[in-house]
């Protein structure tokens, strides 16, 4: 059992507290995904670790999990399965509803696009990419590559778009941004799946107007990601669009994604969702990378793309990025101009205050 009274194990921010100041270790700023996960869930999965259940994503946990998930998304015939990770959800979808001479749109940003080994493609689906400064397609940015395909039979056949909200940049897509593409898919035919890694940062963002709800009706497959929002693994794969249901599950068992200890899933997203954890961990990521990203406004610091989510693009001079590198990990996105690059910094459900004031306070000293 967990000792509560314990603040190292029962205070999330206090794990990083701890390692940050006394062990000496740099804080990374590199991820949303470095901690474990959240201590609700380890302490879940202790307290229900002997009891025995059906395997394969039918035990209890999952069952009920799955139902939470579809009353939020104000969907009943929704199919949700939960799966490991992010980049599996990706293959999953779209390898086991295209057609193999189908391909998909995505942003040129998009992590299926760049992060993920051209695991798409090693499916036999090309993916069409869109150059875009915040990672945001609409349906003028599509217009063009379908008109640039059609020379039937001997192009391949654009049948999905892919999203991401928040995005690789960190920006997110407002309702009336969705409900147009959503639309303009259903006009020319077209699947619209969003990658929701970071939906949790991208739903709670303080300018987003879009709800599960609405995220649930605009699409017709989107994911909840827990792997970087508390979970230790896993994301929750939910389809809206009845059609494309049928059979989803072979995909899954054929491509080694189904687990038979499908426990593990089940009770970090019953634990995420049943009283809104999910959310509220979002938004204390949301609101420590705020903090950054108005310290440095202050000094009038400029961005790669205007986000408001745990994501955050600030670009520095050289030489600051390197005294910024002794005490804090992070990624140097890109080169902009002679002395100057972007460097990328996200906070995490579990970021405390400590390191991100030390932050705050060395921009205000150097800038």
């Amino acid at each position: 059992m967990i000792d509560k009274s314990n603040k190292i194990l029962s205070n999330p921010g206090y794990c990083s507290f701890y390692f940050f100041y006394f062990c000496h270790m740099k804080f990374s700023f590199k991820n949303d995904y470095s901690e474990g996960c959240h201590p609700e869930i380890l302490q879940a999965l202790l307290r229900h670790n002997l009891d025995q259940q059906a395997g394969y994503g039918e035990d209890a946990y999952s069952l009920e999990a799955k139902q939470i998930i579809r009353e939020k998304a104000g969907n009943p015939e929704a199919a949700v399965y939960l799966v490991s990770g992010g980049t599996q959800a990706n293959l999953l979808v779209i390898s086991s509803i295209l057609r193999p001479y189908q391909c998909a749109i995505s942003a040129a940003t998009g992590h299926i696009l760049n992060n993920e080994t051209g695991a798409i493609e090693a499916t036999g689906h090309k993916i069409l990419g869109i150059e875009k400064e915040d990672g945001k397609l609409t349906p003028e940015d599509i217009i063009p590559v379908l008109e640039s395909h059609r020379n039937v039979p001997h192009q391949v056949m654009p049948k999905l778009v892919y999203i991401s909200n928040s995005t690789e940049l960190g920006t997110v897509y407002t309702f009336a941004e969705l409900e147009a593409l959503s639309v303009f898919c259903k006009k020319h035919k077209l699947y619209l799946f969003m990658d929701g890694a970071r939906l949790g940062h991208g739903l709670t963002a303080e300018t987003s107007d879009l709800t599960l709800e609405k995220v649930a009706s605009l699409t017709d497959i989107f994911y909840l990601g827990g792997t970087k929002n508390g979970a230790l693994i896993g994301e929750a794969i939910v389809i809206s669009n009845t059609e494309l249901q049928e059979d989803f599950a072979y995909s899954i068992k054929q491509k080694g994604a189904l687990l038979a200890k499908g426990r593990i899933l089940g009770i970090q997203f019953l634990e995420l969702m049943k009283n809104d954890l999910y959310f509220d961990l979002a938004r204390h990521a949301n609101r420590q990378a705020a903090k950054i990203r108005k310290a440095m406004g202050e000094r009038h610091v400029r961005f790669l793309s205007e986000t408001c989510t745990n994501q955050i693009f600030p670009v520095l001079p050289d030489d600051l990025i390197l005294k910024l590198a002794e005490k804090f990990d992070f990624y140097v996105w890109k080169k902009v101009g002679e002395n100057h690059s972007a460097i990328r910094l996200i906070t995490s459900w579990n970021t405390p205050d400590e390191p991100v004031e030390e932050l705050i306070a060395m921009i205000r000293e150097e800038l």
